[in-house]
């Protein structure tokens, strides 16, 4: 799990990089909970996301926010995080030229910035979105949404309640051919504390019928 430092519009940040041993395999980015609340790219979900891809062949990254670790800058509420995104995904894009396929997943506030850098970038094809915080942070951005992906959240969320995402969900429109699906955790709060078993159970079914299995990637 090689440590990597790419420049992005703060200064330097750091990051994990995984690349995939096929030519031209897809890439996936994954971005952390909110950096004033402890969130980190060492976060346990999304350490796991991380795997789950670099597992299914993928080249993947995670990274630290601006003001995180070793990362330069500092706390920029939003807008600063989605140009470092943005950065993060231009780096990998350079070192993986024939990548045929990209795909995002955030957690809670990385979610929501994984969102807005969808609406950005064309080329992301697919997106998991753990507990976004549809209750704290307008979505009114996806109009439409360009892309299929996956909604996860706990059924016990007091943070972001599912009720508020489901609305989220329901106001989108979305583009032929795009469709948004949802999963609840029962008995999951908005960390997952417990249930990230569960959690990744269900992202992985999810990528089982986006992607095929594994075992289908190895053969």
């Amino acid at each position: 799990m090689p440590e990597v430092v790419f420049m992005g519009p703060a200064g330097r940040i750091e990051g994990r990089y995984q690349p995939a041993k096929q030519k031209g395999a897809p890439i996936a980015i994954v971005l952390h909970p909110h950096p004033q609340f402890g969130g980190t790219m060492n976060n346990q979900i999304v350490y796991n996301l991380y795997y789950d891809f670099v597992n299914r062949g993928f080249s993947v990254l995670r990274f630290n926010f601006r003001g995180v670790g070793r990362s330069q800058g500092a706390f920029d509420h939003g807008q600063g995080e989605l140009s470092d995104a943005a950065a993060a995904l231009d780096w990998v894009q350079s070192i993986n030229p024939d990548a045929r396929a990209c795909w995002i997943a955030g957690v809670s506030f990385g979610a929501w910035i994984g969102m807005q850098l969808l609406m950005r970038r064309p080329e992301i094809e697919g997106f998991i979105s753990i507990a976004a915080m549809a209750n704290r942070y307008d979505f009114s951005f996806l109009a439409p949404c360009p892309s299929s992906g996956l909604f996860v959240h706990g059924s016990e969320d007091r943070v972001a309640p599912v009720k508020d995402v489901v609305s989220v969900i329901e106001k989108v429109k979305t583009q032929k051919g795009v469709k948004l699906e949802h999963a609840v955790i029962e008995g999951a709060n908005h960390f997952f504390d417990g249930k990230v078993d569960e959690l990744m159970g269900a992202v992985g079914q999810y990528l089982d019928k986006r992607l095929g299995t594994n075992d289908e990637e190895a053969a």
